[in-house]
């Protein structure tokens, strides 16, 4: 389409189009003004875990309580260790993208694990 317009914000759709003053994704629906685009590219959003520390891509956390897996009998227990996470806008408040030994691959929110 056009590459001088940015892609959405919300679904990163390459898509979008003016409309006025705003840009619009057709894709999503989501509106903002194009001033807002140029002044603030990717707002840095600070992460924490459960107990304050600032998570980074690549930190290795632990588990701070049981973790029923939605769909499954199986159960992450307290004090799993979790290597390499990435850190990314999930479904809901998920926020955590990572590989847990013996479940595999699955996000997580960050108010349940501490850093180590």
């Amino acid at each position: 389409m056009n590459d001088s317009l940015p892609p959405c914000p919300e679904c990163s759709s390459e898509f979008t189009y003016e409309m006025g003053a705003l840009l619009v994704c057709p894709e999503c629906g989501h509106e903002w003004s194009a001033e807002t685009a140029e002044s603030s590219p990717a707002a840095d959003r600070v992460i924490k875990d459960a107990v304050g520390n600032v998570l980074a891509d690549g930190d290795t956390v632990t588990v701070v309580k049981d973790l029923k897996i939605k769909g499954s009998s199986t159960v992450i227990k307290v004090g799993t260790k979790v290597r390499g996470i990435r850190l990314m806008d999930g479904v809901g408040d998920h926020d955590i993208d990572c590989k847990v030994d013996g479940v595999g691959p699955m996000q997580l929110k960050s108010s349940v694990v501490k850093k180590v």
